[in-house]
Order: C-alpha cells, then structure tokens, then sequence
C-alpha cells in the first residue's frame, strides 16, 4: 500500500476545531483525510468514524442516501467528546466514482436499489477498498476504537489493520421517502447492522 503522510493543520468547523490530516495514494490517484480531535495517541479506545466520500449527501445534502447526515453526526459526537477522529476516503459511490453514480442513480430512477444499479453498470455491490486505512492509523498510532459504523466490512477492515474495535456504536439518522429503498437495501443486500 502507497498511501502516505502529507501534512496536517487546524480546520475550524461548526462543532470545534480539528487537526485535518492529508494522506496521498498515488497508485490510486487518491487523496483522504482524517480529521482528528484531542491526543488520539494516547493508547486509549478513539471514537472513531470511517466515512466514505459522498458529495451528493455530504455537500449536496441529498436525500436519496444518510450519508451527509452520518458524517454531520460523527463530527458532532467526536466534537462532544473532545477525541476521536473521523477517516474521510475519497471513494465516491461506493468506489464507482461521481459520474457512474449519476448513472447509477438514474437506474434507481427507473426502479432499481442501490445494488441492482452498480451491477447493471458492470460493477460490484461495493468497490470500496479500506486497505488504505493501514498506514493512517499507524501514521496516527491509533490502536483502538470504538466505532460509529453499521457497515460491518468497516470493523473487518479497521481489524485487519491492526486496530482493535473495542466498541461498535450504530449510526442512526432519520430516513425520508426518498431513502427508505436504499436504507432497507444497505440492511437486506450489504449486510448493514442498524442496531447497536
């Protein structure tokens, strides 16, 4: 894995004041973050959330999907808790990228899930790769978590980078007419634990 440190600073937001963390993977021609606050080092359990870029939900504020409302909610519990950090990859709908998630999207118009449409597209249920999380936690010597997460692919991935995931908090988020498919489909098809 390539991925690798590049600089970090403050980054004031509506909840407090992170340390924002720039990691590069050339191979991949990717760029991730991870929003930090407090010592995450300290060897003790790191609220902890690993969210997959999603500009649709998290710039947008698109209903079709929770996720701008998942990484508004991380941000806020990491801010109330004064530690923990947020891991922001760059892999736009589920790994298929932006423009393929139009496409995706306008399959769902005509009636498919989430799933059906990034297979009629010729992709997987979920191209996401979470290997890139190794070298960021060892860069941030995180050891342990307590996770913001239903995704278990998530826990499997934060476990096989060497951290322990002491702690596996649900991450609800009120659904709307225009997710309640894809929510359902994230449970039935991906998997995705909605209790905690």
């Amino acid at each position: 894995m390539t991925v690798t440190y590049v600089e970090s600073s403050r980054l004031p937001t509506a909840w407090g004041v992170f340390d924002m963390h720039g990691f590069e993977d050339p191979q991949a021609n990717k760029e991730h973050l991870v929003l930090t606050m407090g010592d995450v080092a300290d060897g003790e359990p790191v609220l902890a959330r690993v969210h997959s870029e999603c500009l649709t939900g998290d710039a947008l504020f698109s209903m079709r999907c929770d996720c701008g409302n998942q990484l508004q909610t991380a941000l806020k519990a990491i801010a109330e808790e004064g530690r923990g950090a947020l891991f922001y990859l760059r892999q736009e709908g589920r790994g298929i990228g932006l423009l393929n998630k139009i496409k995706a999207y306008k399959l769902q118009d005509a009636g498919a899930d989430t799933v059906e449409a990034n297979e009629q597209l010729g992709f997987g249920a979920d191209m996401r790769d979470y290997s890139v999380l190794g070298p960021m936690v060892e860069h941030l010597q995180i050891k342990s978590v307590r996770l913001m997460t239903n995704n278990p692919r998530k826990v499997a991935a934060l476990e096989e980078a060497g951290v322990e995931v002491v702690e596996r908090l649900s991450l609800h988020t009120d659904s709307n007419p225009h997710n309640e498919k894809y929510l359902q489909t994230k449970a039935g098809k991906l998997g995705h634990m909605f209790e905690g």
